[in-house]
């Protein structure tokens, strides 16, 4: 029984890790469920962050939000958290 417990642990962190990690607002904003964030998407939801912004949180510069960029955006106060 540990055995199944552990492994559905796993299974449900694994599908809904970047969820957890981006919090509601951002994952809601993920309008096309890829997992990352495009400056569309986040303009969507919050209009006030212009491109500049969105490509100074855009930390490896592939021009998608992951979760930890998200994370590190709004700690820097550059998107709102909720």
């Amino acid at each position: 029984m540990t055995y199944i417990k552990t492994l559905a642990v796993i299974v449900s962190t694994v599908l809904c890790g970047s969820a957890f990690a981006m919090g509601q607002s951002a994952t809601s904003a993920d309008s096309n469920e890829d997992g990352v964030l495009s400056l569309a998407e986040v303009q969507a939801v919050y209009p006030d962050v212009t491109e500049d912004i969105f490509m100074t949180a855009d930390l490896n510069g592939d021009g998608a939000l992951e979760d930890a960029e998200v994370t590190s955006a709004q700690e820097a106060g550059l998107i709102p958290s909720g």
